[in-house]
């Protein structure tokens, strides 16, 4: 966990990132600038975790939440949640089954169980099922993967729906409306249904137009397009630079805002900066 200057205790987050695994802290970092207690954990592909990503077990996580419980410098009674697009619906698992989650945060995340199965005690929430044959290539050799993902909401693959509506916590959707990993803003929009179907209150969704999947704190590079490790080839991220950048800058004091007041009741204190 990132040491923080001053005296405590501070509200605390845990942030993950996705399947590009490894241990990235820069987010971690930023926030701590803000006053809070973060712990970036890394779940594969570092240190002596798992080298792949076929199998996830919860208790992994749930023993990270409880760490930051029992922190004498984190703030109770719950922590928050922050996460990108894998990262995003591992936090939504978190939040579904794990106590002590107060507010959650996903960037681009999914709303089913995607790329590995899930173990939680005697519950098992298989991946999202997927066709490589919806897979569109651009001129340039980059692959398009925005409809390899099957649709949650049908036959088989409802199974793997994470039931967010478990979740005691408040949530924050970010979408970035050109996001071609996956079709974030039709998650989020399911997500808030089924949270309101059970009665449940109804999400935050701020939505950028001409945004791409890698929405990252104010002033990083817009990431166009990479290597996707599960996919095993480079594809397209989307986003148009100047929309991306500016969307950028608002998801950053827009997670801050939320994470303020509902992890200690009150707006943030300055402007936002890096």
């Amino acid at each position: 966990m990132l040491p923080l200057p001053g005296s405590g205790p501070f509200p605390g987050i845990l942030d993950l990132y996705g399947t590009g695994g490894g241990l990235p802290e820069y987010r971690a970092c930023l926030l701590a600038n803000h006053g809070f207690a973060v712990l970036a954990l890394a779940f594969y592909s570092y240190e002596d975790l798992p080298k792949g990503m076929k199998e996830i077990h919860l208790e992994y996580f749930e023993e990270a939440v409880n760490y930051m419980l029992q922190h004498t410098q984190v703030k109770g009674p719950g922590i928050g949640l922050l996460g990108h697009s894998k990262g995003g619906d591992l936090c939504i698992s978190m939040a579904s089954f794990l106590k002590g989650i107060t507010a959650t945060v996903l960037i681009n995340g999914s709303v089913a169980n995607v790329g590995a199965v899930l173990h939680y005690k005697d519950i098992t929430i298989p991946p999202l099922g997927s066709n490589l044959k919806r897979v569109k290539i651009s001129k340039s050799g980059i692959a398009d993967i925005i409809d390899v993902l099957n649709n949650p909401l049908e036959g088989p693959d409802q199974q793997s729906f994470i039931p967010l509506e478990k979740a005691e916590c408040c949530f924050l959707f970010i979408v970035g409306q050109d996001d071609h990993n996956w079709k974030s803003e039709f998650f989020a929009v399911e997500g808030s249904k089924r949270l309101q179907a059970h009665g449940k209150e109804k999400p935050e969704i701020v939505c950028y137009p001409g945004a791409g999947h890698y929405i990252e704190p104010p002033f990083f590079p817009m990431c166009a397009a990479s290597m996707h490790l599960l996919f095993g080839k480079p594809v397209m991220w989307g986003g148009e630079p100047k929309a991306h950048c500016e969307a950028q800058i608002d998801a950053w004091q827009q997670i801050q805002a939320f994470f303020h007041k509902h992890l200690t009741g009150k707006p943030s204190e300055t402007p936002s900066k890096l």
